[in-house]
């Protein structure tokens, strides 16, 4: 039997054991329901149920939930580790009720591998304002990476880059869409050494035909990512020849900060790539959204997104920019500040080119210096040009242009400030990239109406304004005519009425020209590539549908006899298939040769003539005419004539087209 002293140690044994747990447990996590930092987590959830902070517009912008087309929502984000929630992609509650609880953990998270507070400050930042988080039940933690990343942008503005089309580059043709963060004490001069935050698929190295495939239906990653601007330039403005425009936003300090950190959020991101949806302006306009959450701008792109048009949807605004500045590529420096040159001067910088050497030619000494001056810089220009198309050894006009460098130091005069003005203007200013078209015709005696639609994009003779010059994108366009028996002669019209005949005309995939100017410095080629289905008369078949596909190069020429016209000539090759040949298909090849003029700044002309030879199938060969005319009445409305002729076979059309 145990004494009472025995029992008495053991009970206060037992209490102090008790009490040692109890104080144990105070420091450590329990369950959720008894843990105060859960009570809270509760209380920050019920705050946000009661609040619908899960139905804000900014909640969606900040996760980019698009509505679904029968209900509920869908993130457009791909990235899983982007969600709090496994629901998070289409549960916009579930994700922010697990948000608020991740901001209770130090956990590393994210491909940015920080707590969630840090690796999404944008998140954390918007439900702070909209909960008023108690700082001693859900303290704040450092994020050092965020704030030395924000304070090295040191941002007084963003400007929104626009970079205009390049035809020889397919993800480039429509143009492209960037951000510049502009520090504050930047001048013109060097704002170059700003940084950008641009968005664009990563590409894997060599890549091939597959890049049209995989662009179009997301077969690549879109990253965001923070470039020098001046690397941006580089490419486009030296590399690509593509002129750039700059648009101040007319943002608050607060909107550029949010913008910077819903930036800095997708760092943890990444989305499926689509070339004609989710494309770099599309991912752009959504921070761009983020910063002003009264534009609804993404709302406005559905099936497709065309950079010029984002621009345009911006520019809506009436105070969007507070200015717009225009950078010329090298290229474009060139060509207008050749231009300027006299007759004798533009002779010297061809030979500068060919031959630096003649700049030691007493010919050129007797110039006065400021002209010497003006005739070696566009040189130098010219050649900084043709050198970044080459490799860094042994590359000859780089040893041209430090030959004239050479020459160049020892004229001690300042280069006259030349204005350099874009070939077309601003990029919003021009017509809307979709076209619906109504139009009265006759074809072989017959009347018809015929109603078009055309997706995207611009063709030759739709108003050139804001658009790349003498070049044409159209894609997914659509024309369905309906017929009238009825000839001219022919005066029982009411009788015919209930015989007439509907069927599409014309439907193109693709079609694209590039014409590019040839002289004496510049010589690329010309090129043509058409894909689709037209109406044809072949045989004893009047309206036959045929399938065709054609390609051709060549080169174009500029004059200026009336306004300015410009002459072109391709050798093309031709592919078609339709049930009016006898073998159901012909292959074969020839050439196009026509004009293209501006006859005032509102009436364009278009006159072409083809000759095609097919040897192989269905043997023969097609002389077509062509003959269309432009006026524009505004900016999206136009009236156009257009002729056509090919193998007994005439067809006049005049129509109304409104562009949108």
């Amino acid at each position: 039997m145990k004494s009472k002293s025995h029992v008495f140690l053991t009970c206060r044994l037992s209490i102090i054991f008790l009490l040692f747990i109890l104080l144990f447990a105070s420091a450590s996590p329990v369950d959720a329901g008894e843990s105060p930092d859960n009570a809270y987590l509760v209380e920050l959830i019920n705050k946000s149920v009661q609040a619908k902070l899960a139905d804000e517009r900014e909640w969606h912008l900040l996760l980019h939930y698009r509505e679904n087309l029968f209900g509920g929502y869908t993130s457009e984000q791909d990235d899983q580790g982007f969600f709090m929630s496994s629901d998070g992609k289409t549960d916009p509650q579930a994700e922010l009720d697990a948000t608020l609880k991740q901001f209770f953990s130090d956990e590393f998270i994210g491909r940015s591998k920080q707590p969630a507070q840090c690796a999404f400050i944008a998140r954390y930042e918007w439900l702070r304002n909209q909960l008023h988080f108690d700082e001693t039940r859900l303290p704040p933690q450092p994020c050092e990476r965020f704030e030395r990343w924000f304070a090295d942008f040191d941002v007084e503005s963003v400007s929104l880059i626009f970079a205009s089309g390049f035809m020889n580059n397919p993800s480039s043709t429509f143009g492209h869409t960037f951000l510049r963060v502009d520090q504050r004490g930047q001048t013109d001069q060097t704002r170059i050494l700003a940084y950008t935050i641009n968005y664009a698929a990563e590409l894997p190295p060599n890549t091939g035909p597959e890049y049209a495939v995989k662009g179009i239906f997301g077969g690549y990653h879109g990253y965001f990512s923070t470039i020098p601007y001046y690397l941006k330039v580089q490419e486009y403005g030296d590399i690509e020849d593509r002129d750039l425009w700059e648009y101040k936003l007319n943002f608050t300090p607060d909107q550029l900060r949010r913008l910077l950190t819903h930036a800095w959020e997708m760092g943890n991101a990444y989305f499926d790539y689509f070339f004609f949806k989710e494309n770099c302006s599309y991912h752009i306009l959504s921070l761009v959204e983020f910063a002003d959450p009264s534009l609804h701008l993404t709302d406005r792109f559905a099936l497709y997104t065309m950079p010029t048009d984002t621009i345009r949807r911006l520019m809506e605004k009436p105070d969007a920019a507070s200015s717009v500045v225009y950078r010329p590529s090298r290229g474009t420096s060139v060509r207008k500040k050749r231009a300027l040159l006299p007759d004798q001067e533009y002779k010297w910088l061809r030979s500068m080119i060919a031959a630096p050497s003649s700049a030691k030619d007493p010919g050129f000494l007797a110039l006065p210096p400021q002209r010497q001056v003006a005739v070696l810089d566009i040189a130098s220009d010219y050649l900084l040009l043709k050198s970044s198309g080459e490799g860094l050894n042994n590359n000859p006009y780089q040893k041209r242009n430090r030959e004239l460098l050479l020459k160049r130091s020892l004229l001690k005069v300042q280069p006259e400030n030349v204005a350099i003005s874009p070939f077309t203007n601003r990029p919003d200013s021009g017509h809307g990239t979709s076209r619906a078209s109504v139009g009265v015709g006759w074809r072989n005696k017959q009347l018809y109406e015929e109603y078009a639609i055309r997706a995207a994009y611009h063709d030759l003779l739709d108003p050139e304004k804001g658009y790349t010059p003498d070049a044409q994108i159209e894609a997914l366009s659509l024309a369905v005519r309906q017929y009238s028996p009825t000839s001219w002669q022919d005066s029982s019209f009411a009788k015919n009425l209930s015989d007439t005949q509907i069927r599409i005309e014309r439907f193109t995939l693709l079609n694209m020209i590039s014409l590019s100017p040839m002289d004496g410095l510049f010589h690329a080629p010309s090129w043509k590539f058409g894909l689709g289905m037209n109406t044809i008369r072949h045989n004893n078949c009047r309206l036959c549908s045929n399938g065709y596909l054609n390609g051709g190069i060549g080169g174009s020429i500029e004059s200026h006899w009336l306004k300015r016209e410009l002459f072109f000539a391709f050798a093309e090759a031709e592919a078609n298939y339709s049930s009016a040949y006898e073998e159901r298909h012909r292959i074969g090849g020839g050439g196009t040769a026509g004009m293209l003029a501006d006859l005032t700044d509102r009436w364009k002309m278009l006159v072409s003539g083809t000759y095609l030879r097919y040897p192989l199938g269905n043997k023969g060969d097609d002389f077509r005419w062509t003959v269309g005319q432009r006026v524009a009445l505004l900016q999206n409305l136009a009236l156009r004539l257009d002729y056509n002729h090919r193998d007994r076979d005439n067809d006049v059309t005049f129509s109304v087209h409104a562009y949108f």
